[in-house]
């Protein structure tokens, strides 16, 4: 699906149709780039390897859904680097053919996880639920329907693109839904050391006992703060984990270079796949007292 933009420097790679809610975070953060839907996650890391694409805007996890599936399986191998992060409010809209009403649908579709953070709404209504393949999808699949007892929940941005209109607004049940991506370039970038920044590594620890206590004893003894840390199985088994973490700090300062020394040391393998500045929203997520 992914096709060749016109300006390819210009333009952001993303996964999904058009109207997805990576598209409206494409516009977002960059509104001057021209946005580039791709099919998978592969496809959205090809158009930049292969040049066809200056960057790509990948979610990374959610408040309600948590983490998205394959990303951290495939971004540490993807040979691209972290460059940015960007953090997106969901609001959901219950779209509808022209002439419908919320007394004609009798159905709703859309992706899993949106279907799940409107159980509130789709309870009241009493609609039949259909799981697509993703939200700007049932879009686009129910405004070729026009079937006026179809309903699909989707962005605001996908009403638009494929003429639907909205017969909610905002029907999350949670008003901290909200994606965080990750924006992912070929070249990596050297933020000021002592700005406000954020490190993301994978490491797979030694198969002994105590390993993570003691490759994450680094961290804790050198102050460094940890702001994720997931676990994942790699090479079809049960034993080797590998880790996929976020800090707060540059490698160049003194406190994170020692830390991150003393994991090295307890560790198979660690690789940095990104050091960018912290989004100013970062901040807004953090828990009472911190």
């Amino acid at each position: 699906m992914t096709t060749q933009p016109a300006d390819p420097n210009n333009s952001i790679a993303f996964q999904g149709l058009p109207g997805a809610y990576s598209h409206k975070a494409c516009r977002a953060a960059f509104p001057a780039m021209s946005p580039l839907p791709s099919a998978t996650f592969e496809d959205a890391f090809a158009a930049v390897r292969e040049g066809r694409a200056r960057y790509a805007m990948i979610p990374i996890d959610n408040t309600l859904a948590g983490r998205v599936a394959d990303v951290h399986h495939l971004l540490p191998y993807s040979g691209l680097h972290i460059v940015g992060e960007h953090f997106e409010r969901i609001n959901h809209h219950l779209l509808a053919p022209q002439g419908a009403t919320l007394d004609t649908i009798k159905v709703v579709e859309s992706h899993v996880h949106a279907l799940g953070q409107c159980r509130n709404l789709i309870r009241q209504l009493g609609l039949t639920v259909i799981v697509g393949a993703d939200t700007a999808g049932a879009a686009a699949d129910l405004a070729k329907s026009g079937d006026v007892t179809k309903a699909a929940i989707a962005s605001e941005l996908a009403a638009e693109i494929y003429g639907l209109q909205s017969l909610k607004s905002n029907i999350e049940d949670a008003e901290h839904n909200t994606t965080r991506f990750v924006v992912l370039a070929r070249d990596a970038v050297d933020p000021n050391p002592n700005g406000n920044n954020v490190t993301t590594f994978v490491f797979r620890v030694r198969n002994v006992p105590a390993a993570l206590y003691k490759a994450l004893g680094g961290f804790a003894t050198n102050g460094v703060n940890i702001t994720k840390l997931e676990s994942y199985l790699v090479g079809g088994g049960f034993v080797a984990a590998q880790f996929y973490v976020d800090v707060e700090g540059h490698p160049a300062q003194r406190n994170l270079r020692l830390a991150l020394e003393e994991l090295e040391f307890f560790s198979h393998e660690v690789r940095i796949v990104g050091v960018y500045p912290a989004h100013p929203a970062r901040a807004s997520f953090n828990g009472p007292g911190e």
